[in-house]
């Protein structure tokens, strides 16, 4: 039992009338329970109307604990095009939906990624743009998501952490009632697979287009009575689904007018169907507060919006802070006064090279953070005008209205305006980088040009372990990583050796001039390590930072114990073509401290000289003046 389920705050709640659809059923050991409880409290005489949560039964003290309230909804949005994205937040903000599934997203490829206040989790087909879910999350609920599950074009997960019980939300999409039997039969394997890897305690809620409908006959502990329409055999089928894993339908238990209980209307407005539900574990149900559609959110779809209002108490997740971005584009005056007057102060001589550079990589980082600007992080530029957003508030208005004529003209009208917005932000792209080519602003030029072409790669948080399971936890897939890597650089060093090829002179103690080569020969505009300090930082101290550096470097060379800020590296790893979950697909790029850099060069320009030795005059690759291009010319020239 964790610390958050063993200290329970006592508090007072209000007796509330329960509904006959959140009625759990007891086991025989609870009912004995309950009614041997119920006679106690009979024979002590009555109590008063606020109860204390000590009091409580278990399980029911932990729903009632449950205080704060979040909104969750699933939407058919009959593909996410130009400018609809804005759209679907702007409505998710209007209603304040906290979590929103997605269904038919048709977008291609799987990832993750972040845009102004949500976050968004998609998992699509590799190249046609064909069904599609997605999740997205406002920044109330991110902080709380523990991983997601990408599983394929037809249903995706996240697990958040909450309490006393971490919640799982899955999105699915099901086969129409046109398809094939073998897929029908495939995507209700897949999600009872995906059911089977969740934690048997954790409250689970499936949302999404089911493609089924239910009918109005209530049946106990799957249904209520507050259906809509006539049960077919794609509905059948679901609650059978419903029936073996313990999930009650929860929009079919709340009484509502009939336009709040359709979800789906036909083309031509005669039909009108329920075939999106949200589905909650039975053990929770009693902590849905409501279920129902918004008829009046518009983006565009035959489907309505389905949200549905739950009471659960959600738990912010540590996460790792990100690296320390400093504006260096005009470093100002003050950080250099400051960290000379501070470096004039330091003790260098015949210093522990750990405690040495403790001291100026504070100096270093507390005068950067006071007196250098941080980067502000580029927002993604808004293509879509407020005028395409006015016309997609007036065509909500007229599906509020009935007015279908309208609605219809205005659909058209958001949809020429939207391409319009498009191809005069590519316009305007494309003057900028016209611009900076013209300029010589090579760096922005291409950064530009990246942005344009489109090649979008998300970062995606699930990992296959040895064995091919996928592996969601953030704990987990760092330990997975962590094995990888080792396993990755594992090396059989060779110690063995000849009494020839020893250096039998010994090499002389590092010079400021060396260190002086090659802090200038460190590029600039380059990913710091894990002490956050970019290399312009040292570079703008000139001799100051060189004489702290030289006698870092001259402490390391006599006693070689290296800072261990210095033995530490950041591992980045970048995608390459095949499966993302595969760790073997990317390229662990390790980013180390610009101060160790220093170090080391030194050390490879010592082991040059004496490399060049061994090396064959004939061996042209990786030598600075030898390419392999001059090889090739002149075996083209025998």
């Amino acid at each position: 039992m964790d610390k958050d389920n063993r200290h329970i705050k006592v508090m007072t709640l209000e007796d509330e009338p329960l509904r006959s659809e959140g009625v759990q059923h007891a086991t025989g050991e609870e009912r004995r329970t309950s009614t041997s409880r119920s006679r106690a409290d009979e024979a002590a005489g009555p109590k008063p109307k606020g109860r204390s949560v000590a009091d409580m039964h278990g399980s029911e003290r932990k729903v009632q604990c449950c205080k704060e309230k979040y909104c969750i909804g699933t939407w058919n949005v009959r593909t996410m095009n130009l400018g609809k994205l804005d759209v679907v937040k702007n409505e998710m903000a209007r209603i304040n939906i906290d979590i929103l599934g997605i269904s038919e997203l048709k977008w291609t490829g799987m990832g993750e990624f972040s845009l102004d206040d949500y976050h968004i989790y998609y998992c699509g087909q590799e190249t046609r743009k064909r069904n599609g879910v997605a999740l997205i999350v406002n920044k109330r609920v991110v902080k709380a998501v523990l991983g997601c599950n990408l599983k394929n074009d037809r249903m995706i997960s996240i697990r958040i952490q909450g309490r006393p019980f971490n919640i799982t939300v899955i999105q699915v999409y099901a086969p129409t009632t046109g398809a094939e039997e073998t897929e029908i039969d495939q995507f209700y394997e897949d999600l009872q697979d995906l059911i089977e890897v969740t934690p048997k305690k954790d409250v689970l809620l499936i949302i999404g287009d089911w493609n089924a409908k239910v009918g109005n006959q209530e049946i106990k502990g799957t249904t209520g009575k507050f259906g809509l329409g006539v049960q077919n055999e794609a509905g059948q089928r679901l609650i059978e689904f419903c029936q073996e894993n313990k999930l009650v339908i929860t929009n079919t238990l709340f009484q509502q007018h009939k336009r709040r209980l359709y979800t789906w209307t036909s083309p031509d407005g005669q039909h009108r169907n329920q075939i999106d539900y949200i589905l909650c574990s039975q053990r929770w149900r009693s902590s849905i507060q409501s279920a129902k559609t918004r008829p009046g959110a518009d983006c565009g779809s035959d489907h309505q919006l389905l949200i549905a209002k739950f009471k659960l108490k959600l738990k912010k997740v540590g996460k790792t802070t990100g690296p320390v971005r400093y504006n260096l584009s005009q470093i100002p005056y003050e950080y250099t006064v400051e960290v000379r007057n501070r470096f004039k102060d330091l003790d260098l001589v015949d210093r522990v090279p750990e405690e040495l550079w403790m001291e100026a990589r504070n100096i270093i980082q507390e005068a950067a953070t006071k007196t250098i600007p941080m980067k502000r992080k580029c927002k993604k530029a808004k293509w879509l005008s407020n005028e395409a957003l006015q016309i997609a508030g007036e065509r909500r208005q007229a599906k509020c209205e009935g007015d279908s004529e309208r609605y219809r003209k205005l659909n058209a009208d958001f949809q020429k305006i939207a391409r319009r917005d498009k191809k005069a932000f590519l316009n305007e792209q494309c003057k900028e980088i016209e611009e900076n080519n013209r300029m010589g602003r090579t760096r922005d030029l291409f950064k530009k040009i990246g942005d344009m072409k489109g090649t979008f790669c998300t970062k995606i948080s699930i990992i296959k372990d040895k064995s091919g399971k996928d592996l969601t936890e953030a704990e987990d897939i760092k330990k997975r990583w962590q094995e990888y890597t080792e396993e990755l650089y594992q090396k059989e060093i060779d110690v063995s050796y000849t009494p020839g090829s020893v250096v039998a002179d010994l090499e002389p103690d590092i010079l400021e001039s060396e260190v002086k080569w090659a802090l200038e020969s460190i590029a600039n505009n380059k990913a710091s390590g894990s002490d956050d300090i970019p290399a312009e930082l040292f570079k703008i101290l000139k001799d100051d930072a060189v004489k702290v550096l030289h006698s870092i470097c001259q402490q390391i060379w006599k006693t070689q114990q290296w800072p261990e800020d210095w033995r530490r590296s950041v591992y980045i790893p970048i995608p390459k073509k095949g499966s993302a979950k595969e760790c073997s697909n990317y390229r662990t790029i390790a980013l180390i401290s610009h101060a160790s850099k220093v170090m080391l060069k030194i050390l490879q320009g010592r082991l040059k000289q004496y490399v060049d030795r061994e090396l064959p005059e004939v061996q042209a690759g990786f030598r600075r003046g030898r390419g392999t291009e001059t090889k090739l010319q002149t075996c083209a020239g025998l």
